[in-house]
């Protein structure tokens, strides 16, 4: 079972809203810190095992320098990641630039850093090379197609997906590179999302070490690093397991004394390159109730709404609600939790049992870590949260300031 305890009690984050009025998110500095060494440890018997954070997932400086600090590099996508992963003094190969459908800067801006660019498609070759130059590490991403089926509805079946290579791609695109000038290989996947199966995770690090073998025996290129990509999920409902990281740390050493060192590929570098997992139980949305509506249905609306927090109307996710100095109250009454935006599924819960909630109550919203603050908008002229780090001495940290009319308005011409 899940636990959905939270860093703080009810006097203590009342103290934290005196200062920094809500909606805000909040993250546990020690449960990051805590949870990344135990993510390390659990792969250390693999070659040179790194984690490169998924920066989307929390694109915060002061997370990624929690990060950076445990040695952890950096996942980027984009210009205004690379230079968030550069201001915290994340360069060089601590740099993983994953994107598509990629412009030119991103990629210049990239070879200036002296990070490793995955390619996303075969035509990027030559638009690397015409814009950038082929460095000397490069990767690519593997996109199986039907030869290996979805596992769940954000990322779909793989040969829907618009990433990556295909397998055949794959082949003529490791020789195309080195005749080009790499010399340096990489592979990397990404076809699962938010997945508490860890049988997935381990059958796409078994696809690629056998993919690595192929592409030596067929070209010739020996593949130096394996990139898994991120994709583990995190119980979101109270009634979900964990991964057991440990035990699929164990299951992937196992596959590669199976599968790369037989093909000579030993020692071969193994990569992941999670955000989820890394922060996501470790941040929560506070917002406070502001009014109680009472039609065919009752309605709880706060002052959060889904700019704060995209998942549950985008995906129909599920975030655990508690209320603040009632986690013991017996849930009694049935909500429909809502934000104020001129959308009916700005909703973060829906016909959820709780207890009596009245105006004025503090809501945590949990697990919203990862693809939380980041995923916010300014639709409705709602302006974006502010961020906060509780760290291990109690105190709280303003690492983003909440919007204001003033930022919303600064980009236009009245």
């Amino acid at each position: 079972m899940a636990d959905k305890k939270l860093p703080f009690t009810k006097t203590e984050i009342e103290k934290i809203i005196e200062k920094y009025p809500t909606p805000f998110h909040i993250y546990d500095a020690r449960a990051i810190r805590e949870n990344v060494r135990r993510f390390l440890k659990a792969f250390s018997g693999l070659p040179e095992f790194k984690e490169y954070y998924a920066v989307k997932a929390c694109p915060n400086p002061a997370i990624l320098r929690i990060l950076k600090d445990l040695g952890c590099g950096a996942d980027c996508s984009s210009m205004a990641e690379l230079i968030l992963a550069e201001r915290v003094g994340i360069t060089g190969e601590n740099i993983m630039f994953t994107s598509n459908d990629t412009p030119a800067a991103e990629f210049q801006k990239a070879r200036d850093l002296g990070g490793i660019i995955n390619l996303d498609d075969i035509s990027h070759i030559d638009f690397l090379k015409k814009h950038a130059g082929i460095p000397e590490i490069i990767s690519i991403r593997y996109n199986p197609g039907p030869r290996r089926a979805g596992s769940n509805v954000i990322i779909g079946n793989p040969e829907e997906a618009k990433y990556g290579f295909t397998y055949e791609q794959t082949f003529e695109g490791c020789a195309r590179l080195r005749d080009l000038g790499a010399r340096r290989f990489g592979l990397h996947s990404f076809i699962i999302s938010n997945d508490i199966e860890r049988s997935h995770y381990l059958e796409t690090a078994r696809m690629l070490f056998q993919l690595a073998a192929e592409i030596k025996a067929k070209t010739g290129v020996s593949i130096e690093f394996v990139n898994l990509s991120g994709g583990l999920g995190i119980p979101y409902r109270p009634d979900q397991e964990a991964v057991d990281i440990e035990a699929l740390g164990r299951e992937i050493a196992e596959a590669y004394d199976e599968l790369v060192r037989p093909a000579g590929l030993h020692p071969m570098k193994i990569f992941a390159e999670c955000g989820r997992y890394i922060t996501g139980p470790y941040g929560c949305l506070v917002s406070t109730v502001l009014h109680k509506k009472n039609i065919y249905r009752e309605y709880v609306g706060l002052d959060a709404c889904m700019a704060d927090l995209m998942r549950p109307a985008l995906y129909g996710s599920y975030h655990h609600i508690t209320v603040m100095g009632k986690e013991t109250s017996p849930a009694t009454r049935v909500y429909d939790i809502t934000g104020s935006l001129c959308e009916n599924n700005d909703k973060f819960a829906i016909q959820r049992e709780l207890p009596e909630i009245e105006p004025g109550d503090i809501v945590v919203i949990h697990d919203t870590g990862a693809h939380g603050h980041a995923m916010g908008f300014n639709y409705n002229g709602k302006l974006r949260s502010a961020e906060l780090l509780l760290e291990e001495d109690g105190s709280v940290e303003l690492i983003r300031r909440a919007e204001t009319l003033e930022d919303y308005f600064a980009t236009v011409r009245f």
